[in-house]
């Protein structure tokens, strides 16, 4: 009996975890943000989150510090590199597993960069929580729209499954949709306000 309520548990567990929860207390949303920035200032995201610079990064990726992107790779306004070198000429499109280390990522999706608002490299907490919480900063996204891009997002799954020995941010997706579906029942607190 007890191995069938073990069971039980680990199968609702995913679907609690869906949830989007109604009301939260500041406390809860400022934990919840704190999560969140654990992994927007992952470098497996803030390497590409780098704004009008245009210059992906390779930083705490085994790399040296201030590591910029290999072949001088300059995104410029196109956020693809058209102006330089594409991304995907290494980055391949592709729904194929990303099993072999050191070999150009595979995702579903055109690779580009983010938008330019969307910049957190060497940002703060504080700085990347009044963003994501601005649709005027945040391209766009309220709460809702924003676990819609999470969940729906190639290069977000992505960031969690690089595959082939690459380091990706602590947690899961879920867990992500989560802790911002509780930030925003929370009212999208930030600590410094």
């Amino acid at each position: 009996m007890k191995y069938l309520t073990l069971c039980a548990a680990l199968l609702a567990a995913p679907a609690a975890a869906q949830e989007t929860p109604q009301n939260a207390t500041r406390e809860e949303g400022l934990a919840a943000w704190e999560r969140i920035f654990t992994v927007t200032s992952h470098p497996r995201c803030t390497n590409c989150h780098v704004g009008d610079s245009g210059q992906p990064m390779w930083e705490g990726l085994g790399y040296k510090p201030d590591a910029v992107h290999g072949m001088n790779v300059q995104a410029g306004e196109s956020r693809i590199g058209a102006e330089s070198i594409t991304c995907d000429a290494c980055h391949v499109t592709s729904a194929a597993a990303n099993t072999v280390p050191h070999a150009p990522p595979h995702i579903d999706d055109a690779w580009r960069l983010p938008p330019v608002e969307l910049d957190w490299l060497g940002k703060t907490s504080a700085e990347v929580c009044a963003q994501l919480r601005d649709p005027d900063t945040n391209d766009g996204h309220d709460i809702a729209s924003l676990v819609d891009h999470l969940r729906n997002s190639a290069f977000v799954a992505w960031g969690f499954t690089p595959g082939a020995g690459r380091s990706a941010p602590e947690g899961s997706l879920d867990a992500l949709v989560h802790d911002v579906n509780l930030w925003g029942a929370a009212g999208t607190p930030c600590a410094t306000n």
